[in-house]
């Protein structure tokens, strides 16, 4: 028996990098998986793929709405959408700043407006939200995004307080820096480049993480075997976050 059997489940930024990773998993482990994102992807693994804005609520509420009236529930929801953007704030215009946060803060506080209602009903389900490393600890010139993914991380404890006892479980993924569309759109411009060995080697494992890393992290979370976790921001990333990595130890192998 396959971990989501019977499971209905929503991600959204479904098109690629980590949110088509997750669709891909959990449609593997038996969900009926419903994509949402701006583009439809060439190929989809779930059930149905919608092209929305997360940001724009009407939207939102529709397709979450058509999702429990084609199924009678919704499971699982997996909040992936997200941009980039920064820079020191005095060099960032207002709207680069809105347009950041109005998919990663605005965007997943839509979803998950709209998604809790349907799993208060039933007394069950799983809501997991992307944040980021950068969301618990500040990166040199992340300003927007860092401000994003920190009040997504409060977001999802706040939501894991409100809804806990209506049986919905709240978590988020705080991911290091992973091989995706978005990671490689930053890392290869010609500002960046040659920053991006600077950036592995603070991984303690010596490497980016992979997307599909990441969907394993999501489909525990949405599991019976994160029955009794909630509140929780799970970080995963290659040991970015354990602590500095001076050299001192390169004398005895290590």
């Amino acid at each position: 028996m396959s971990r989501l059997d019977g499971r209905v489940a929503l991600v959204t930024g479904a098109a690629s990098g980590l949110g088509l990773a997750c669709a891909t998993r959990f449609a593997a482990e038996g969900a009926q998986v419903f994509g949402v994102d701006l583009h439809q992807p060439d190929e989809w693994p779930g059930a149905r793929f919608h092209v929305v804005d997360v940001a724009d609520e009407d939207a939102v509420a529709r397709t979450i709405s058509d999702v429990v009236q084609e199924h009678g529930r919704l499971d699982a929801v997996c909040n992936a959408a997200g941009v980039a953007g920064g820079g020191p704030v005095h060099l960032v215009p207002l709207a680069e700043w809105e347009r950041v946060l109005r998919v990663n803060l605005t965007g997943t506080f839509l979803v998950c407006k709209h998604a809790v209602v349907p799993m208060m009903d039933q007394g069950s389900g799983s809501i997991v939200n992307f944040a980021s490393i950068e969301g618990i600890e500040g990166t040199e010139g992340g300003s927007a995004y860092n401000a994003s993914k920190g009040a997504v991380v409060i977001l999802t404890k706040n939501m894991a307080i409100d809804y806990g006892r209506r049986g919905v479980r709240v978590n988020c993924i705080c991911p290091g820096f992973i091989e995706t569309p978005m990671f490689r759109s930053v890392m290869d411009n010609e500002g960046m480049a040659k920053y991006r060995e600077r950036y592995r080697d603070e991984h303690k494992l010596g490497r980016f993480g992979r997307p599909e890393e990441i969907a394993g992290a999501a489909l525990f979370l949405v599991s019976d075997d994160a029955s009794f976790v909630t509140g929780h921001a799970l970080v995963v990333d290659g040991g970015f976050t354990a602590g500095m990595r001076a050299g001192v130890l390169e004398g005895l192998g290590l």
